[in-house]
């Protein structure tokens, strides 16, 4: 089992940043580690994944170049830099871990999320 603690979302103004952290806990050995989010009325997307040995990144195009995925396996903490911020960015932000870094939703464990809010 492993369990996922997400902190750091809040409200930003347009073009600010925002740094997101979860913390995992549990049999957290070798597990990717992604950030998904999920605004009102749409469905969960993925945003940023970063594997476990390597620590190969991949992003969606929407944040490419704005957000930055970097993980501290020694304190069992993934991070998601958000720079550049727009308020199409607004949604609840979901931390999530699997055994192999991929681009889907069906993550094996999940944190509770954390509200990003990007004011125009």
């Amino acid at each position: 089992q492993v369990q996922l603690v997400e902190s750091g979302g809040g409200l930003v103004q347009a073009g600010g940043s925002l740094k997101l952290s979860c913390v995992a806990s549990g049999r957290t050995f070798g597990y990717a580690m992604g950030w998904f989010r999920q605004a009102p009325g749409k469905e969960r997307e993925f945003v940023a994944t970063i594997s476990w040995r390597s620590g190969s990144t991949f992003y969606a195009d929407s944040v490419k170049g704005r957000f930055t995925i970097s993980r501290d396996n020694a304190k069992n903490t993934v991070y998601l830099q958000m720079n550049s911020l727009k308020p199409e960015d607004t949604a609840v932000y979901y931390c999530a871990a699997d055994r192999l870094a991929h681009l889907g939703t069906d993550y094996d464990y999940w944190g509770q999320g954390t509200q990003v809010t990007v004011s125009s």
